[in-house]
């Protein structure tokens, strides 16, 4: 993984020896709150519900045994001794005391970590696929460009205060673990057709209010372009985005606003203007990065023989093996995704004794490589396929065996009115009742995606579930939309909301009533999705609303 340089390490100090000098100005009363709210949130630092919140960054999602060590710690002195994963990578801290927030960052930079683009109208925490760098089929590991636009959006002079905040996501896959189509700026690396390496630039995508899924600007571009066109890009959003009505400030607006036609054509024209650097600067920096993230020394074993055994003699691991293993682009390895999704757990959490159980495994088993998942989840990346049992006995034993990657019970779900502040309802409860009522057959449902948000900033991502449940508020009490059909991969789609919503009682029952009709006229071994996209939404509508 990255390591950083001398400029990252005085950076990061430097930020958080003013912090501690902005927080005890608050704690005085020098600093009211309205005049420390934008210094906080560009610490991380949020005012929910009951208390502060700490969001971590974890840049791209990749993780260190000894940074989870330091997570771990962190939240058992700290907090209550638990965090919350989220679907930007990062991780949050629900129960933070200000006064503490300093020495917490002191403590993360030790480890090469902060809290800095979590928060703010800044450019966010980039995102990419958890498999990066181990799954096969990839142009190079994406990780590289994510650290790159890193470290050119850290400091941008230009890009501090932008309209609204804004998202990356870099993807080197046919198949989308990333949701780059939902993000203001989505990477695609890709080869062009001399066999090039650069990457493919798709603009506008996002949810919340407007869900929308983003449109290519450009099909191609060598990497030592890349900087300066997306510098181009930023300068139009920054120069025409609204800043006026938050509600239509991110870029999808203003792309929908002037057409992909249009947005290209100022882009294009603002980007001849750009006193280019040598490309070759930027391939050369590009160059000294990938070396971060070379593959660890992997010995190809085709040999399975103990591994079969094992899935013969142990039935549990053999269902966890199913769910929750991919093939590595080595032979005799697979990479693992860890479940956070416990049936009746919270979705995303880790107490600090997981976290620590799981960095000592990655320890012994994979390298000490840790991903952490916009699905909640965690992976681990690197692990031989002859130490699978060993390593799925080792995370059953720490509460992580959970076999329902991909499953039912692998819900997606917002803080929800639990914690946040901007929620209108429940999330984590929801999730815990839908797990419950799904659990004795979720097997036979098989591959489907659940996604719950507690208030139509859509946290949870509920526009591209496949089933997706948007959580409301209703003269006093909370109710429930549902939509169907949305997707977050490679084809994307925004769900559509099948009719009126439900209270807090009736949703699991109504996502059950679904699922009977689901698998009462599926085909063969369609997945619900596909189901769905075969006989729209009519049968479902049918099925649900003759309850009422």
């Amino acid at each position: 993984m990255y390591t950083y340089d001398e400029f990252d390490t005085r950076f990061v100090k430097e930020r958080t020896e003013q912090f501690r000098d902005q927080v005890s100005r608050r704690l005085s009363g020098e600093l009211e709150e309205e005049q420390f709210r934008p210094l906080r949130l560009m610490n991380g630092v949020y005012l929910q519900l009951h208390a502060y919140m700490m969001r971590i960054a974890i840049p791209y999602g990749t993780l260190s045994a000894k940074q989870m060590h330091k997570l771990a710690d962190i939240a058992e002195r700290y907090d209550r001794s638990y965090g919350h994963f989220t679907t930007r990578q990062n991780i949050q801290l629900n129960w933070m005391a200000l006064a503490d927030i300093p020495d917490i960052l002191d403590e993360l930079a030790s480890v090469e970590m902060h809290a800095i683009q979590t928060s703010g109208n800044c450019i966010r925490n980039v995102t990419t696929d958890p498999f990066a760098g181990a799954v096969a089929g990839e142009i190079e590991d994406p990780r590289a460009v994510a650290e790159l636009l890193r470290q050119w959006s850290s400091l941008h002079p230009e890009f501090t205060y932008l309209p609204r905040k804004f998202k990356f996501a870099v993807t080197a896959s046919d198949e989308d673990r990333a949701a780059i189509k939902v993000h203001d700026v989505g990477l695609i690396l890709r080869k062009n057709e001399a066999g090039e390496n650069g990457v493919k630039i798709l603009v506008g995508g996002g949810l919340g209010r407007t869900p929308i899924i983003a449109s290519t600007i450009r099909e191609w571009l060598p990497f030592g372009e890349l900087l300066g066109y997306l510098e181009a890009l930023m300068r139009v959003y920054n120069r025409f985005g609204s800043r006026d009505n938050k509600y239509k400030a991110r870029i999808k607006i203003l792309v929908q606003a002037l057409g992909i036609e249009e947005m290209t054509r100022q882009v294009e024209e603002e980007y001849a203007k750009i006193e280019q650097a040598d490309p070759a600067l930027a391939e050369n920096e590009l160059t000294r990065i990938r070396s971060f993230f070379d593959l660890p020394s992997l010995e190809a074993d085709a040999d399975e023989g103990s591994l079969q055994s094992d899935l013969i003699d142990n039935r549990n691991f053999a269902v966890w093996f199913r769910n929750n293993t991919t093939d590595h682009k080595i032979a005799g390895h697979s990479i693992v995704s860890v479940s956070l999704k416990p049936v009746g757990g919270i979705p995303g959490d880790a107490s600090s004794e997981q976290m620590h159980n799981l960095a000592d495994l990655a320890d012994q088993y994979g390298r000490g490589d840790i991903r952490v998942t916009h699905e909640q989840n965690l992976v681990l990346p690197h692990i031989r396929k002859a130490d699978l049992l060993a390593l799925y006995l080792g995370l059953s034993k720490a509460g992580l065996g959970a076999a329902n990657i991909g499953l039912a019970s692998d819900i997606i779900a917002c803080p929800g009115l639990d914690y946040c502040s901007l929620a209108t309802a429940r999330s984590i409860p929801v999730a815990q009742n839908v797990a419950k009522r799904l659990e004795e057959r979720e097997d036979d449902i098989g591959k489907l995606k659940i996604k719950i948000s507690g208030c139509i900033n859509a946290c949870g991502h509920h526009h591209v579930g496949h089933i997706g449940i948007l959580g409301l508020e209703k003269a006093g009490k909370e109710y429930y939309q549902i939509t169907l059909g949305g997707s977050g991969d490679e084809q994307a789609a925004i769900g559509k909301i099948l009719g009126p919503g439900f209270s807090f009682d009736e949703i699991d029952g109504a996502i059950d009533t679904l699922l009977t009709t689901y698998q009462g006229i599926r085909e063969d071994a369609e997945t619900f999705l596909e189901t769905y996209r075969r006989v729209g939404a009519k049968p479902f509508k049918e099925a649900l609303y003759a309850l009422a």
